[in-house]
């Protein structure tokens, strides 16, 4: 167990000091969402060359392996991370001032499909369906109904997701009666898979490490995370979000990928900006201690998932933090997850739904 201590994930962001930062800070509803300006330029010019190579007709084979295999570094390694978090913080909060809203569609129609993301659909996934129904049976990504650290459910769950996912959120939209979501999910999809399609007709293995891997592997690690965010549920109480989400403290990741580790106050207030979780987890401990939630110091949440799938629930518990000292001892604190992780049966809120 440990002992929360002082905080090292961001607070701010650097002052604007050139021109350029001046410049494009006139063009954002948030000054502190300049990092994001910078991190695009780099994966446009970075990714986008890299792919139009890929694509030249005749370049010789060992240009083109070296092409594929440093897009594949640039994409998986060096920028999915910050990009997917940069997605998820720009799809809660418009990034551009409204007489410059049509820059607001650069990620999600110019740059998502690079990444494997269709236009869209994770705006129409995340905010249009996830936040709202929170996890619950409702949540077309719900964890409730899996064992939690169980790698054969996880295999289950991620290809549902994979081969069903548009299809189970695409009913939702229309359960809920959500046209325009629903017009949104479809038309993205579409328009991606014809793209894939079409290209494969003009150069299949410059469209398959392009675009169709990015998007097999996106959607893995998207609910790679979903499953570790949403591991640890109180069956007593699943609606509560202290009490089915997660929240990592102290850790590279957060740096990197916009505090992304602080779920539970994404999900207390999905609006908030990244740099104000950690003063915010601070201010509002006491309501993290009532609520028995789980808060790691040290690891993020990749690490979650291996030690969860892998059972090794003392190393989770090494990492665990013991706030209100709840807990005596490791032991506790790794039957208090063993119980949280524990498959939910979902008939009682189906049923509740039905009627």
């Amino acid at each position: 167990m440990k002992i929360l201590g002082e905080i090292s994930d961001p607070i701010s962001v650097a002052k604007p000091t050139s021109r350029s930062d001046h410049f494009f800070v006139s063009l954002l509803r948030d000054e502190r969402d300049l990092p994001f300006v910078y991190l695009t330029l780099k994966i446009t010019f970075t990714l986008i060359p890299l792919a139009v190579l890929l694509f030249i007709p005749g370049i010789p084979a060992w240009i083109w392996w070296v092409a594929a295999i440093g897009y594949q570094y640039f994409n998986n390694v060096a920028f999915k991370g910050p990009y997917g978090l940069m997605m998820h913080c720009t799809s809660h909060r418009a990034w551009f001032k409204q007489e410059y809203g049509l820059f607001n569609f650069y990620l999600p129609w110019i740059i998502g499909p690079f990444f494997g993301q269709t236009p869209e659909t994770y705006y129409t996934h995340h905010i249009g369906m996830h936040h709202p129904e929170n996890n619950m049976p409702e949540d077309e990504s719900c964890t409730m109904g899996f064992q939690r650290d169980s790698i054969k459910d996880f295999s289950i769950y991620v290809s549902t997701f994979l081969f069903m996912g548009i299809y189970h959120l695409c009913s939702y939209f229309v359960r809920k009666g959500r046209k325009r979501l629903l017009y949104r999910s479809v038309r993205g999809e579409l328009l991606f898979m014809a793209m894939c399609v079409g290209l494969c007709f003009i150069n299949w293995p410059a469209t398959l490490v392009v675009f169709i891997l990015p998007f097999f592997t996106f959607r893995i690690i998207a609910m790679t995370g979903n499953w570790a965010q949403h591991a640890f549920i109180a069956a007593d109480a699943p609606e509560n979000c202290y009490k089915n989400s997660t929240t990592c403290i102290n850790t590279k990741y957060n740096v990197k990928c916009w505090n992304d580790g602080y779920h539970i106050s994404h999900h207390l207030e999905s609006n908030m900006h990244w740099t104000e979780h950690p003063t915010y987890f601070r201010n509002t401990l006491n309501e993290y201690i009532a609520n028995d939630a789980v808060v790691f110091d040290g690891i993020h949440f990749v690490h979650v998932f291996i030690y969860l799938v892998r059972n090794r629930y003392d190393l989770l518990a090494k990492h665990f933090v013991n706030i209100g000292n709840r807990f005596k001892s490791d032991e506790e604190v790794m039957a208090f997850l063993r119980a949280r992780t524990k498959k939910i049966d979902l008939k009682p809120y189906l049923q509740v739904q039905a009627a």
